[in-house]
């Protein structure tokens, strides 16, 4: 599940969390979903591995000087002289972290608890389709990760640190975002990817770092189970991004914003019947 939903705009803690109470295993937390990630976003960097390589050079060469030793040139843009587009990348997917590592540091404890609320997340399914919706009918969808500035780059990463709530989604805050400002859904798409690699590595090793001595006790999965998951997330993560990327190229995300309202009234009606509870469940063992 983590695998199918990471890279869709569907929230895939959101689909983790429901999945975990259907089976009866209780809500995997969000230590769990954090570290499965890592599998997903490993795909990212297989994927995207000639992007990143020429991006994390391209950095490393401004850094050093190489277009001029003033701060502009250090920083991709040197007076005078084309903008090194690879270099400013790298610094825009730096500065659009610092959202979501300072706010997910500020509601670590609400992250983990509170906003695991089913009642919460089949609240964000339903509202967030509208927004993702309403920007994908509305976005001009002209412009290219080119075009990409500074101020861009800050609101991209304060869209991707709404997906801190399950059922908002990682890629569908920073999708979202990417259309109200005007990029093409393409462009949106792969800055998301881009975009969540130094958060969603970050997250997951500061979970996994923080869960060491826990795994297999009262309400945390094992380590085998969890590195088990990991390794398919990874695997279907992968075939996921190649299945999106060309679905997003051709057609709207009418799709998801349906899927996602859907989803959203059958928790509701799983949780007025009593088949799913609002808050965590029983213990994963």
């Amino acid at each position: 599940m983590q695998g199918l939903t990471e890279f869709l705009p569907v929230s895939s803690s959101a689909h983790l969390r429901i999945i975990g109470e259907l089976i009866g295993s209780g809500d995997p937390g969000a230590a769990f979903t954090a570290i499965t990630q890592i599998g997903t976003e490993t795909a990212v960097l297989l994927y995207f591995r000639r992007d990143i390589k020429r991006i994390c050079l391209a950095w490393w060469r401004a850094v050093r000087g190489d277009h001029g030793t003033d701060l502009r040139s250090r920083l991709g843009s040197p007076v005078g002289g084309p903008a090194d587009l690879d270099a400013r990348m790298a610094w825009f997917i730096a500065l659009g972290s610092v959202p979501i590592v300072v706010l997910g540091l500020a509601f670590q404890d609400a992250i983990e608890t509170p906003f695991r609320n089913l009642w919460l997340i089949a609240l964000t399914l339903a509202g967030f389709a509208l927004v993702l919706g309403w920007a994908d009918a509305r976005g001009a969808k002209q412009n290219q990760l080119e075009d990409l500035r500074p101020k861009h780059a800050v609101l991209f990463g304060f869209a991707q640190a709404l997906a801190l709530i399950p059922g908002v989604s990682r890629s569908g805050g920073t999708i979202t975002g990417g259309l109200l400002m005007g990029y093409t859904r393409e462009a949106a798409a792969r800055y998301s990817f881009l975009l969540a690699i130094p958060a969603v590595f970050g997250s997951g090793v500061f979970q996994l770092a923080k869960s060491v001595g826990e795994f297999g006790t009262a309400g945390t999965p094992s380590l085998g189970a969890t590195v088990l998951a990991t390794v398919v997330a990874f695997a279907v993560g992968y075939v996921v991004i190649i299945a999106f990327l060309k679905i997003v190229s051709t057609y709207s995300y009418r799709p998801f914003v349906i899927y996602r309202l859907a989803l959203a009234a059958l928790v509701v009606v799983l949780l007025l019947t009593g088949v799913l509870e609002p808050t965590a469940g029983a213990p994963v063992e």
